[in-house]
């Protein structure tokens, strides 16, 4: 069996906590900023964490990020 391509995409966009949980940048946060609170602006800026049923299509196109 070859080795599994990892899709670049994903793995940009993507990184695993400590505790095996997937990360991921909020979106609405590239233009359009004047209308948005600044409260709105500041939360945008935590990081996401991906739902567990999403997660699993994540692992299928990085799979040795979460192995």
């Amino acid at each position: 069996m070859p080795k599994m391509k990892t899709h670049r995409g994903a793995a940009k966009r993507f990184k695993v906590t400590g505790t095996g949980k997937v990360k991921r940048a909020k979106a609405f946060k590239s233009h359009i900023l004047e209308k948005k609170s600044a409260k709105r602006k500041r939360s945008l800026r935590q990081p996401g964490i991906v739902s567990p049923s999403d997660q699993k299509r994540i692992a299928r196109l990085i799979p040795y990020l979460l192995s």
